[in-house]
């Protein structure tokens, strides 16, 4: 047997072809660190992306790179590490083997909540976070960008919950209505 033909590789692209030049993607990216002993502090950091287009030329960008501490209050641990200011946060730490809280992935729950304790971060998808409680620190790893060297501690989901909508569930038991119950069962 050819060696092309036994290569694993080779037969997955001589079933499934390169798709035609116009549908392949404008720009291919590979992301380079610097090393860290040329830099002074970490907010030097920069994530050097190489970006080729389809006229083959290539074009070179630095993205700044901060470090990222996150004081896990529920496990009791302390991570830290590096994160480029054009990738979420939760994303980055998942692919460097680091487990934070999490459920939606989409910033639209509290599971993945933290309280800044110094630094800043961009956080415009972040729904699950009332304009108030962004003003008082609070952000979503899931769908958050460092914009400097960041640190941050874990919060408990329920209590950001409650601080979140609490003051629209804090009003006590709801008197229950029976003749309004039987006046609206009746409609239907």
């Amino acid at each position: 047997m050819d060696l092309l033909q036994a290569h694993p590789y080779n037969a997955c692209t001589s079933i499934y072809p390169k798709p035609p030049l116009h549908r392949r993607p404008f720009f291919s990216n590979s992301i380079t660190l610097y090393p860290l002993n040329s830099l002074k502090t970490t907010s030097e950091l920069r994530a050097q992306v190489a970006v080729t287009g389809q006229n083959g030329t290539s074009y070179s960008l630095a993205v700044p790179t901060h470090k990222v501490t996150v004081h896990d209050r529920q496990r009791g641990v302390v991570h830290e590490f590096f994160v480029p200011e054009d990738q979420y946060i939760l994303h980055t730490a998942e692919s460097q083997n680091i487990n934070l809280p999490f459920a939606c992935r989409h910033g639209c729950c509290t599971s993945c909540a933290v309280r800044v304790k110094s630094g800043q971060l961009r956080q415009p998808e972040a729904l699950g976070i009332s304009t108030e409680l962004k003003s008082k620190g609070y952000a979503l790893l899931c769908v958050g960008f460092p914009s400097s060297d960041l640190e941050v501690e874990t919060q408990d989901e329920d209590e950001v919950y409650w601080l979140q909508f609490g003051r629209y569930f804090a009003r006590g038991p709801i008197d229950r209505d029976d003749y309004a119950l039987e006046l609206a069962m009746g409609d239907e």
